[in-house]
């Protein structure tokens, strides 16, 4: 087993590399394992009741980055130097509501969970939904909830790819309607099954950036003890 010192300090590193890269150099590029690595983080990331309400979107087609470059004014300057392009989708109301037809595929095909078990646990997530979180009102509190989840899987990306040497930046400087607009056009929101939740640029930093900074440990953690 790895000395767990080195492992924290190796995983802090990561940390304090990773930044919000705004150029990057178009003459590198990802190998394609490293980038199916990044993409298996995100694959194995957390999701509230294990929904895994999300699809990953990588935008390789030269004329299809070009419209994204134009539609949103967070990624003119990403594309097409970034290596790799991410747009991470989260699942509407249509698949995350409690009674939906995907989540009983979800849990039966892939949870494997059956009888008083797929019951239970379905009648906890609708009383979640209804009482806990209130998530039923309107089609956007169910989206904005997948949405959240979207973010673990891309921290996780950001943090894993930083560990192995790869920039990134989170992208959400774009028009959400012209964005699921365009998204459409290409066939991508199966039918308002999906809407867009955030995007991400990967590839290898031009320069060096200012050095991190950050709030006073401190001012951001308080223990209560």
């Amino acid at each position: 087993m790895r000395d767990k010192e080195q492992v924290k300090k190796e995983i802090i590193e990561a940390f304090r590399f990773r930044h919000a890269t705004k150029e990057f150099d178009p003459d590198k590029k990802i190998s394609e394992d490293d980038f199916r690595f990044i993409l298996e983080t995100a694959r194995f990331s957390p999701s509230s009741f294990g929904f895994e309400p999300w699809r990953f979107i990588v935008v390789q087609k030269p004329e299809f980055r070009e419209k994204i470059k134009h539609a949103s004014w967070g990624a003119f300057g990403k594309l097409p130097e970034a290596s790799h392009f991410v747009i991470l989708l989260a699942r509407t109301r249509i698949d995350t509501q409690y009674d939906s037809d995907y989540l009983m595929n979800h849990f039966t095909q892939f949870k494997k969970l059956s009888g008083d078990h797929l019951r239970n646990y379905l009648k906890r997530i609708e009383e979640f939904q209804k009482d806990d979180f209130q998530l039923l009102d309107g089609d956007r509190p169910l989206f904005d909830w997948a949405s959240k989840q979207t973010y673990i899987a891309l921290a996780n990306m950001m943090t894993a790819a930083a560990q192995i040497g790869i920039d990134s930046c989170p992208i959400e400087g774009f028009n959400v309607e012209k964005m699921n607009q365009l998204l459409q056009e290409e066939r991508l929101l199966d039918d308002g099954h999906f809407g867009i939740s955030v995007m991400a640029a990967f590839g290898y930093r031009v320069k060096d950036p200012a050095a991190k900074t950050r709030r006073p440990y401190e001012d951001v953690v308080k223990w209560i003890e």
